[in-house]
């Protein structure tokens, strides 16, 4: 329980009380789609009760993103500028980790976002279609966790620290439960191996641009893998 409460307070701004030891998360980092169940699940639940889809699909991404205290949007709008930047790979790097705001991060953070509105709008249940992206998302967190190789020290050089390759086999074991929900399970299945292949893109794009992966790239990935899994479930 300790390893949930410390990756609950890590992945959301819920008031969890004491802040509990960040190792115990860190030990088992293929928890991540827990997180997913959560942010989703609460999401979910509010716009259950939306009839508009226009307004449902805009509360939905408002819940997760408040939810998760924009901190993988955050790595998203860092990402884009990286990708965006030009010349040697020491300048992609440095305009990922600065602090400033550029053209690349605001692209990337509205792009990232009509795709995902837009898609949620198009699905035939949306409630389901945000839990699955969540969780999705958060399975993908853990792949690149565990397989990203580390380019600068950070909380993501702590966590790949600890991971196992294994971790991948329990991480996808947790989204299983997604097939219980009311939609196509061809559509859920599509949706995981969708996952992968974006973690995987992520991975050897962040490799050749970077040099490696770290928190931004996980965050970024986050976001990607959740507008990619809303515009799939759309597209079914």
């Amino acid at each position: 329980m300790k390893s949930v409460l410390a990756l609950l307070q890590f992945c959301t701004s819920l008031p969890l009380g004491r802040p509990v030891e960040f190792e115990h998360f860190a030990r088992r980092s293929y928890l991540y789609p827990l997180a997913g169940y959560v942010i989703g699940g609460i999401a979910a639940g509010i716009v259950y009760w939306i009839a508009s889809p226009t307004v449902a699909a805009t509360v939905a991404l408002a819940a997760v993103l408040i939810l998760s205290g924009c901190n993988h949007f955050d790595g998203l709008l860092d990402f884009g500028d990286g990708l965006m930047a030009h010349g040697s790979r020491e300048k992609r790097v440095a305009a990922m980790t600065d602090r400033t705001t550029g053209a690349g991060a605001v692209a990337a953070g509205i792009i990232v976002t009509l795709l995902a509105y837009s898609g949620l709008q198009s699905v035939a249940n949306l409630p389901a279609a945000i839990l699955v992206a969540e969780v999705c998302a958060k399975v993908a967190m853990s792949y690149l966790t565990t397989l990203g190789v580390p380019f600068r020290e950070g909380i993501h050089s702590y966590l790949h620290g600890y991971a196992k390759p294994w971790f991948l086999i329990p991480a996808t074991v947790l989204a299983l439960p997604l097939f219980l929900l009311p939609l196509p399970r061809l559509g859920i299945a599509l949706a995981l191996a969708g996952t992968g292949i974006i973690a995987a893109l992520m991975l050897a794009l962040s490799r050749r641009l970077f040099g490696g992966v770290n928190g931004d790239v996980v965050g970024a990935t986050n976001e990607i893998v959740r507008a990619g899994t809303i515009l799939l479930l759309a597209l079914m």
